[in-house]
């Protein structure tokens, strides 16, 4: 049995907690589910299960995979929705658990109904979530529950009766449900983040707090809530324009303002068959100071675009020349970077082939190389970084402040949280999708030009 039902314990037994399952153990566990009912579904089981990582996460807990295998008896799939799957597994967990087994529950519980439950798990969830609190002790928990049930009808208003009731909730909740678990001595948390997430959600949209929620933007333990609230929504169009708002306005510093537009001005630049945003997140990606790589995994496309292969080249030649040891590795690979410039731009080819012969001779003659590195390099660096910026426009020395960084990155992954959500089962109108990909990672002012052109 799980911890929380135990009332006594055994004599002359020895105590021991089931671990989380390997996956050998979550195949076994599924055929021998299945194996009276339906041994085929226990394949398609495991299989879908290695289709879907989220959900094979969840299923390492013996009482999640339980769960799972309830829900895929039931419909021989997962949803494809994964606020739907928690929800048809909670459905499970408060209902058919129950139902299945004949199973009567405590009277003060069992009055609560199935909407009052999650209205009291939402309502601590996202409460215990916006104070970071993961794990609660026991009192503060008897406390939550207390300050809901006092003002259901029919329930004493007595102090210490209302402390006893709210006690007998607390263990209904671990006992008969297992949605509460105790980590140590009087101190509990949420079965799994899932279900902690997931009610903080639904919390959110029984409130329609959306702009709370979108205060909690670059904070990324908030990303699941994020993600399931969207999908969660009947139209999600209202909480995603909140979003890009305040993306938006989290990037005032002119500096960085400044290089946004640069990014737009190349995207403008190149006559290429991709959606500007994309084109824009390629070149906010490649500069040197950023480091940062797939905000929207479209890699595959720009391998056959010269233009992005030359740029994506030179720019990491430019990066590798910070050290010996990097700039090294690349030996003759200039060859491969001015073929492709003569292609592009004849003139950028020949200033390209003059850059490879100012190279050492000899790639192997190490005590050669490392003369000429110090000698020579530095001013061959400022020199190439000078062409780069007059025929391609890259390779800006953006020196960028500790502070303008972790601004661009927050900045980054606010954008990509919002390309995820747009991606996501979420239900957002055709009108409010395209306004937002037009406008991904546009400075301000081209923001507003767009804007009073719709208008």
């Amino acid at each position: 049995c799980r911890i929380a039902a135990k009332e006594y314990t055994f004599e002359r037994f020895t105590e021991v907690e089931v671990a989380d399952f390997d996956q050998e153990q979550i195949a076994i566990f599924a055929q021998n589910w299945f194996r009276l009912s339906d041994p085929v579904k226990a394949e398609r089981f495991i299989q879908k299960l290695k289709e879907n990582e989220p959900i094979q996460e969840l299923a390492k807990s013996p009482l999640l995979l339980t769960l799972l295998c309830l829900v895929f008896g039931e419909s021989a799939d997962f949803p494809t929705n994964r606020s739907e799957l928690y929800k048809e597994g909670l459905d499970v967990l408060f209902k058919k658990w129950d139902g299945k087994r004949n199973i009567q529950r405590d009277q003060l519980y069992k009055n609560l109904s199935l909407k009052r439950k999650e209205d009291l798990l939402s309502q601590i969830a996202l409460t215990t979530f916006e104070q970071k609190d993961y794990f609660f002790k026991q009192k503060t928990l008897e406390a939550y529950i207390s300050d809901f049930i006092r003002n259901l009808p029919n329930v004493d208003s007595d102090p210490e009766i209302l402390r006893m009731d709210s006690e007998a909730v607390l263990k209904s909740i671990e006992a008969q449900h297992g949605l509460f678990v105790e980590r140590a001595k009087n101190i509990y948390s949420f079965s799994h983040l899932t279900f902690h997430e997931y009610f903080a959600a639904r919390a959110i949209i029984a409130n329609s707090a959306y702009e709370n929620l979108v205060k909690h933007l670059t904070e990324k333990p908030w990303r699941e809530i994020f993600l399931l609230t969207a999908s969660m929504m009947r139209n999600a169009d209202n909480l995603l324009r909140l979003m890009k708002q305040a993306i938006d306005r989290s990037l005032g510093d002119q500096k960085l303002q400044q290089f946004l537009a640069w990014a737009h001005k190349k995207a403008q630049s190149l006559k290429v068959p991709y959606h500007p945003a994309l084109t824009r997140a390629f070149y906010f990606e490649l500069e040197p100071s950023n480091h940062l790589y797939g905000l929207f995994d479209q890699w595959m496309y720009y391998l056959e675009e010269f233009n992005f292969i030359l740029d994506h080249d030179l720019v990491h030649i430019l990066d590798k020349t910070r050290d010996l040891t990097l700039f090294a590795d690349y030996d003759f690979a200039l060859i491969l970077y001015h073929e492709q410039a003569e292609s592009i731009d004849y003139k950028l080819h020949l200033k390209l082939l003059d850059f490879e012969r100012q190279l050492p001779p000899s790639w192997s003659d190490l005590d050669a190389y490392e003369k000429w590195w110090e000698a020579g390099s530095q001013n061959w660096t400022e020199q190439l970084r000078a062409v780069m910026i007059e025929y391609r426009n890259i390779g800006h020395d953006w020196q960028f402040s500790d502070v303008q960084k972790q601004l661009l990155q927050q900045y980054y992954d606010a954008n990509k949280l919002l390309v995820d959500c747009l991606n996501s089962d979420c239900y957002v109108s055709r009108d409010v999708r395209q306004e937002i990909e037009d406008t991904l990672l546009l400075p301000m002012n081209e923001i507003d030009r767009d804007r009073t052109q719709q208008t």
